[in-house]
């Protein structure tokens, strides 16, 4: 009997620990957290399409446009999208590779703390991160009913992150939800358009490299 309870109530914990599947649209808004730069480097915005298993994340960046990247998360494969106006170029990226490379160079603790902040209409749990080359904890926000995998910045958050902090080029950014819509994208959403060269990184690189030596030589 008491045998029987323990494997219901592993079940029963199991199924509660199971995540949302999600289709359908995030919107976060990019800051800079350091006011002076906010200025020089105005809001912007990162737009997440997912039909749960594919997703596609467009960037606006003010030194190359739109950008897009494709990525499934079964297969643990992307394309970053690429178009200089002459060119179009879908850069291949097996993250599976990348995966191993961050995990020996990059280890983050994560500590969850008490409380809820108020996030849309969800109420966020709240997590602090701690990170090899940062001492200092930050902390982020995460809905524990949906999963991390739709977004590519703190994977092994036990949810998907609605606030959180990553450095760029231009310094520490922080992300927050601004929208979140539950619908089934269209598919074409997720494919990649016919125009578009299908390439290796490290293909992209030798003909960028190419490229530049062809254009110094004119």
């Amino acid at each position: 009997m008491r045998l029987t309870f323990l494997f219901v109530l592993i079940s029963l914990l199991s199924f509660s620990q199971k995540k949302l599947p999600f289709q359908g649209k995030l919107v976060y808004e990019i800051e800079m957290v350091d006011t002076s730069l906010q200025s020089f480097f105005p809001k912007r915005i990162m737009t997440v399409y997912t039909n749960d298993t594919i997703v596609r994340i467009e960037n606006d960046t003010k030194q190359f446009g739109q950008q897009v990247v494709i990525k499934h998360t079964i297969l643990n494969k992307s394309y970053l999208l690429l178009n200089d106006g002459v060119n179009k170029f879908a850069i291949q990226t097996d993250l599976n590779k990348n995966k191993v490379a961050d995990s020996t160079k990059n280890e983050n603790s994560y500590k969850k703390k008490c409380g809820k902040r108020k996030v849309l209409n969800f109420k966020a749990n709240r997590l602090l991160v701690t990170s090899k080359d940062d001492p200092a904890p930050i902390e982020i926000l995460y809905l524990k009913k949906y999963d991390s995998k739709y977004i590519d910045a703190y994977k092994e958050s036990p949810g998907l992150p609605v606030k959180y902090f990553l450095y760029t080029n231009e310094g520490l950014a922080v992300y927050r939800l601004i929208s979140f819509e539950e619908f089934k994208p269209e598919h074409d959403l997720f494919g990649i358009p016919s125009d578009y060269k299908k390439v290796s990184f490290d293909d992209f690189i030798e003909l960028m490299y190419k490229n530049q030596n062809n254009e110094s030589t004119k």
